[in-house]
């Protein structure tokens, strides 16, 4: 499971190197083009995801602080269960590490760091980070494993 622990750990520090790279760069707001489809930008996010309930008051910040601990708590203990499967395993490792690096913004900062922005034309994605996207990535594992795996045999079958 260690080896696990290692990448959640990775992930947190290669979000918050990034988001501190960026906010020690960029002024809140700020916009720099780096292709047509893509730009850095520094937005500061009290919501959850898509900026969903960052109006509410401020409530939001110490339910979304229990929700992503609450999360780390079941995540760890699944992945302590699905140690020995790699893909099951990575994918966990992945959520939790995204989900670590967001919780501690949200206490520490109370806003999380986004500053990844796609666009084209007039479509454009919400601003996102590096643990946004390990969620993404981990819970598009998670889908994968539970489509494309084998079901385990019951024991005692032949």
């Amino acid at each position: 499971m260690r080896k696990w622990l290692i990448v959640a750990l990775a992930v947190i520090v290669f979000d918050h190197l990034t988001k501190w790279w960026v906010s020690s760069t960029l002024d809140l707001q700020a916009f720099i083009p780096v292709l047509s489809f893509f730009s850095l930008v520094r937005v500061h996010n009290t919501g959850a995801a898509f900026s969903f309930l960052a109006d509410a008051g401020g409530w939001q910040r110490w339910f979304f602080t229990a929700v992503g601990i609450i999360a780390t708590v079941i995540i760890v203990r699944l992945l302590k269960r699905h140690a020995r499967e790699p893909r099951m395993a990575l994918a966990l490792a992945l959520v939790l590490g995204g989900a670590l690096g967001n919780v501690i913004d949200r206490v520490m900062l109370g806003h999380v760091v986004d500053f990844l922005y796609f666009h084209y034309r007039s479509f454009a994605w919400p601003a996102f980070n590096v643990a946004d996207s390990a969620i993404t990535i981990g819970a598009a594992l998670l889908i994968w494993d539970s489509l494309f795996s084998k079901p385990a045999a019951p024991k005692g079958a032949p």
